[in-house]
């Protein structure tokens, strides 16, 4: 089990894991007043949460299914990716697409965090690459 330091300048709850079978943790909204989306609008809604996260992982940050489908508030860079060597705030980019207007109250569940392992890599330049049946179809052209 992956150990990860935090520090918590709310009053929510740490996140956590919701069910034995879960992968992402959900993450509260840390508001002094209630915010309300409408539609198009994009907020910053911070959670009051620092971590440190060990060298060779990243957290991603994704929306909730849940809001996304019932309510059309999603995380707009999504996942967004949060480095080992960032120290600051976590902060959640939340979009709305909705006609009816949404309001998020602080210690909502808006987001949710997952650990993954990062590979680094390297580029090797090349005058060509090897051929594939696929070749440079894209775009839906394995749906043929």
């Amino acid at each position: 089990m992956l150990k990860i330091k935090i520090i918590n300048k709310s009053k929510n709850p740490l996140p956590k894991y919701q069910t034995s079978g879960s992968s992402g943790l959900d993450l509260h909204a840390n508001i002094e007043e209630p915010i309300t989306l409408n539609k198009n609008d994009i907020v910053l809604i911070p959670t009051g949460l620092f971590i440190e996260i060990p060298e060779g992982y990243e957290a991603q940050v994704r929306s909730r299914s849940s809001l996304a489908l019932k309510n059309g508030i999603f995380c707009l860079n999504s996942p967004a990716t949060i480095d080992s060597d960032y120290r600051g705030e976590l902060k959640i980019i939340l979009a709305s697409l909705t006609d009816t207007p949404f309001t998020i109250n602080n210690g909502d569940r808006i987001a949710q965090m997952v650990f993954a392992k990062v590979e680094k890599i390297y580029f090797e330049e090349a005058d060509s690459l090897s051929d594939t049946d696929r070749g440079e179809g894209g775009f839906g052209s394995t749906n043929k």
